[in-house]
């Protein structure tokens, strides 16, 4: 059996035995390997270890659950979780909420939103009180605001520009000194979080491939794991995915359109010449 059919039987193993929650022997046993050789091949492959795969398979199935309106104690129970604080756990460390925020839809969250116009079009960009928790391009105001809300159904929205959103936007107007001072509110699993941190750190003006952010996170085999996490970016611009491009050269695809990617790419090159030139 080679690599790749193993971790997919892993995969499957893990996928078919998750609501007994298989410690790292019984699922490298599954594939006759050592657990210590296992975790690093599962980890090689997947890009996240096989505890993290598991923990990932658990909480989306906990989410279907609460979806449901299943109750706490009925949700862990059925996911294979000991009990309530083992759910609330899981629920921190992979969603960045507790189960009873994300079973409420985030019915105690405030968020204020505005439109504004930038360079490439006009924005929606949303914040709380932690900070910037969405920003998007707004084609389509009605859509836009549809997606936004979407996200937490039950949460409190109101059209409001507050400091946040304008220290959130000054970036647009090549202030990229001020991106220290914009706070982000996002909910994403360490692994995107990891990524997201990643793109912050290249420079205005600068590229890098998707095999240079797997470097930079220090897992040179992840560029799948890496690619869905950049295309889960919920911030615009602020977090940079438009500076990734293909090794090849090629732009690539881009969330909110290949052509406005180009015109990002461009127009940053362009200002970062005329800093230096000045």
């Amino acid at each position: 059996m080679n690599n790749y059919s193993r971790i997919a039987k892993a995969i499957e193993f893990i996928k078919l035995n998750f609501k007994a929650q298989p410690e790292l022997n019984e699922i490298a046993e599954s594939v006759n390997l050592s657990p210590f050789h296992f975790q690093r091949l599962f980890t090689e492959w997947a890009g996240v270890s096989p505890k993290k795969f598991l923990q990932y398979l658990s909480v989306e199935y906990a989410k279907d659950r609460l979806r449901d309106q299943a109750t706490l104690s009925d949700t862990a129970f059925e996911t294979g979780l000991s009990g309530t604080s083992r759910l609330h756990d899981l629920f921190i460390t992979i969603e960045g909420m507790t189960p009873g925020e994300y079973k409420n839809g985030g019915q105690e969250l405030i968020i204020n939103y505005s439109f504004a116009e930038t360079p490439f079009g006009e924005i929606i960009v949303a914040s709380t009180a932690k900070g910037i928790c969405s920003l998007a391009f707004a084609d389509d105001r009605a859509q836009a605001l549809a997606d936004l809300k979407g996200q937490f159904p039950n949460a409190l929205y109101q059209e409001k520009t507050d400091e946040t959103q304008q220290n959130a936007i000054r970036i647009f107007k090549q202030d990229w000194n001020q991106h220290a001072n914009i706070k982000l509110h996002l909910k994403g699993t360490p692994f995107q979080l990891k990524v997201w941190e990643a793109l912050l750190k290249i420079p205005a003006g600068g590229l890098t491939t998707y095999a240079g952010i797997c470097n930079r996170i220090e897992n040179p085999n992840a560029s799948r794991a890496v690619g869905s996490a950049i295309g889960s970016n919920p911030v615009a611009f602020l977090i940079p995915c438009h500076r990734v491009i293909r090794s090849t050269g090629e732009i690539g695809q881009y969330h909110w359109g290949a052509t406005r990617k180009n015109l990002m790419i461009g127009w940053e090159a362009s200002q970062t010449l005329k800093e230096t030139e000045d």
